[in-house]
């Protein structure tokens, strides 16, 4: 069978998450109480091993609860039960601006006196432990409905056990920081295009910017550091069971330098990774770059001929 826990924080997309696996197929179970996911495992195991299961496990529980969860988590894998633990997270300014536009409680102040502001923060410490158990952590400040179900779709239903899921993402330093980011680069020091008046309506994506950055000496060195280092330790990541990374990379405003630096490590990745997942947050693009794709250089393949979705 297949499992797959999905947590965090409240207002950060669960439900959304749930409801795209029991779409794929999975019997899909909210609010589940954390000491039944044993019992819950080994009813669903009976029937049969291709049983796919999805189920919500977060603050609402009993307290004391989740404190229990990391070694009932350590038991299933103990028993060799597949299962993926998925982590939603959504800046909190964010989560105050939706309870504030929903008018929703949130699920912490039904019982007490906390503010949203103080509950959306106690929810966070409560839910730390299963955080840093998550085999994926998803940042869904940005993301709307439409971009979370096909996150899970192409990141969770169709991940294998035996291989690393890598995604590379370009952001723009002025909007934060990716939450979900494994690894972060920062190539501000890199010449920025932006300064020229008749590149700046371009992105790292196209040739009057691919040929502006590889002029320069600095671009090709930062790029063979950052690749030389992934090469060399992408492997350790793999071998130590994980099974997401998502490598974050950084330039001021998102659009250029960034941009053509995930292009290019990308397509020096697919060859040995099979497919890497491309994310260009401010471009509002996310796609594939497969091995046999990756075999035609950026500087020649035209944009619209890529498999992209935006």
């Amino acid at each position: 069978m297949q499992l797959v826990i999905i947590s965090g924080r409240s207002g950060s997309g669960k439900s959304i998450a749930l409801q795209a696996l029991e779409d794929l197929g999975y019997y899909a179970i909210d609010n589940l109480p954390a000491m039944l996911l044993g019992s819950l495992v080994d009813e669903i195991r009976d029937q049969g091993d291709r049983t796919h299961l999805a189920v919500s496990i977060d603050a609402r529980n009993l307290p004391g609860a989740l404190e229990r969860l990391p070694a009932l988590l350590e038991e299933l894998r103990q028993r060799k039960i597949d299962f993926q633990v998925i982590y939603l997270t959504t800046d909190a300014r964010i989560l105050l601006e939706r309870y504030s536009a929903t008018r929703r409680r949130h699920p912490l102040t039904r019982d007490s006196e906390m503010t949203l502001e103080e509950a959306i923060n106690k929810e966070e410490e409560t839910l730390e432990d299963i955080r840093d158990l998550a085999d994926l952590l998803i940042d869904t400040s940005r993301l709307s409905v439409h971009d979370l179900r096909r996150r899970i779709t192409d990141q969770v239903a169709h991940q294998r056990s035996d291989k690393l899921t890598l995604t590379l993402e370009s952001f723009g330093y002025k909007r934060g920081v990716p939450l979900d980011a494994d690894l972060v680069f920062d190539v501000r020091c890199l010449p920025n295009p932006y300064w020229d008046p008749t590149l700046r309506q371009f992105t790292g994506r196209d040739a009057d910017i691919v040929t502006f950055l590889s002029s320069y000496p600095i671009v090709d060195a930062m790029s063979n550091d950052i690749l030389g280092w992934l090469e060399r330790w992408l492997p350790a990541y793999q071998n130590s069971q994980r099974s997401y990374m998502t490598i974050a990379i950084g330039c001021t405003g998102g659009q250029h330098r960034s941009v053509y630096m995930v292009e290019k490590l990308a397509e020096k990745l697919a060859p040995c990774m099979g497919e890497v997942q491309l994310r260009h947050r401010e471009l509002g693009l996310h796609y594939t770059l497969s091995k046999q794709s990756a075999a035609t250089l950026i500087s020649s393949t035209p944009t619209n001929e890529r498999r992209e979705t935006s």
